[in-house]
């Protein structure tokens, strides 16, 4: 089967399922429920992940394609299930059937795809990646995402990325307020560069709050003050778990701090991954996050779930529910963070130390002997030695680098980050 339409064959059916649910027949809500929980926690045990294999002249069209149709599908379900769950025609068990697969779909179907199109090059296909946001009150996430989190990533300067050792609980408020503001910083810089107000008119905010404004009064007008209230409980379960997803992707992986005072380039290992056989379809490859990140101008198709990149132990889908029981996860996740960060942080001190003893060499015949330690000393520890507790946050670090240099195609750090996460 063509790649592609092992992502159709997989996206599609939920949401033509929810669509019939929410206007022919409320049964066919628990069909879909089945198949974004149990189908998808099966397959993935009996399918092989998927490897890149593809045509890109063939592909892409299709890809943005399917793209696009999940998106207005998006559009299409959110007033179809304000409608049914407002209507009385639907028993309790459907409604809430209904109302918890929609709210799964636009999590892990509708945010990756949204997501996706947000990255895309055609003014047309950012803005309706920007549309699936904004209709859930969530389209400040277009900004902080595109301009925040992919700059600074790794470091306290996002917001999306955990500190080490938070719960997710904690993390949730921070994380949600935190972007919301961090997003608006950086729209605010960008207009200033164009000699322009805060409050000028091209500041998207406008946009993200009154696109949101306007999906709650078409929502009210279609299905009443009850879709109203239908409107804002997704658009908050659709919240969580955007930010659910950044949190089982980036826990405790953190960028070091290089003898230079610059933070280390974006690499694969800041990232975590999760290959599997059906989730990375339904998710739209959003598991291969390593690659998004070193490569987020690239379609999701042409993303390579098998990289050697730091993987997760089990699928997206099931880490956020573990991510849930703060105990559990960090039973479950912080030695493998802690052995990442300490492969990572012992390849940068062979190479600092191997620059020295060059560099030493040249200037003299005999160079004094250069003691690793001194140079370990110079990386960042309270990220690479140990997680540090929830109760004991990080100092703040020095601001990332406006234009770091690129990273070497290292795979001896891969090597060892891989053995690390085993």
């Amino acid at each position: 089967m063509p790649v592609i339409a092992r992502y159709a064959a997989i996206t599609l059916p939920p949401l033509a399922l929810l669509l019939l649910a929410g206007t022919t027949w409320g049964g066919f809500a628990y069909v879909a429920l089945i198949w974004l929980t149990l189908v998808t926690a099966i397959a993935d045990k009996l399918l092989e992940p998927p490897h890149l294999t593809i045509d890109e002249e063939e592909i892409i069209p299709w890809s943005e394609t399917l793209s696009v149709g999940l998106a207005l599908g998006h559009l299409l379900l959110l007033i179809s299930t304000a409608i049914a769950l407002t209507s009385g025609t639907l028993t309790f068990g459907q409604s809430i059937a209904l109302f918890v697969a929609t709210a799964s779909f636009f999590g892990q179907v509708s945010h990756p795809n949204a997501h996706e199109l947000i990255h895309r090059g055609p003014l047309a296909l950012r803005a309706l990646g920007a549309a699936v946001y904004t209709s859930i009150g969530f389209g400040h996430h277009v900004s902080a995402h595109r301009l925040v989190h992919h700059r600074h990533v790794g470091t306290e300067a996002d917001p999306s990325t955990p500190l080490p050792g938070e719960p997710f609980w904690e993390y949730l408020p921070r994380a949600w307020r935190g972007s919301f503001e961090a997003g608006i910083v950086s729209e605010v810089e960008k207009l200033e560069h164009k000699g322009r107000g805060p409050n000028h008119i091209t500041n998207p905010y406008w946009i993200w709050l009154g696109g949101a404004l306007v999906s709650l009064v078409l929502v009210t007008m279609a299905a009443g003050i009850g879709g109203a209230l239908v409107l804002i409980s997704l658009g908050a379960l659709t919240g969580v778990q955007i930010l659910m997803s950044d949190y089982v992707q980036h826990y405790g992986l953190q960028r070091l701090i290089l003898p230079n005072g610059r933070f280390e380039p974006v690499a694969a290992h800041h990232s975590w991954n999760a290959p599997k056989g059906f989730s990375t379809y339904l998710m739209m490859n959003a598991p291969a996050h390593s690659e998004h990140h070193m490569h987020p101008d690239r379609s999701y198709e042409q993303l390579d779930p098998q990289a050697d990149v730091p993987t997760l132990p089990l699928s997206m889908p099931v880490m956020a529910m573990i991510a849930m029981v703060p105990s559990a996860w960090h039973k479950m996740m912080d030695r493998r963070a802690l052995a990442v960060m300490e492969a990572a942080e012992a390849v940068h001190v062979e190479a600092a130390h191997a620059e020295v003893a060059r560099a030493a060499a040249q200037a003299s015949p005999d160079p004094s002997p250069i003691r690793p330690n001194e140079l370990r000393d110079q990386l960042a520890p309270q990220t690479a030695r140990k997680a540090t507790p929830p109760e004991a946050k990080p100092q703040a670090a020095p601001a990332p680098a406006q234009n770091p240099a690129p990273a070497d195609d290292d795979a001896e750090l891969l090597k060892q980050i891989r053995a690390a996460t085993q």
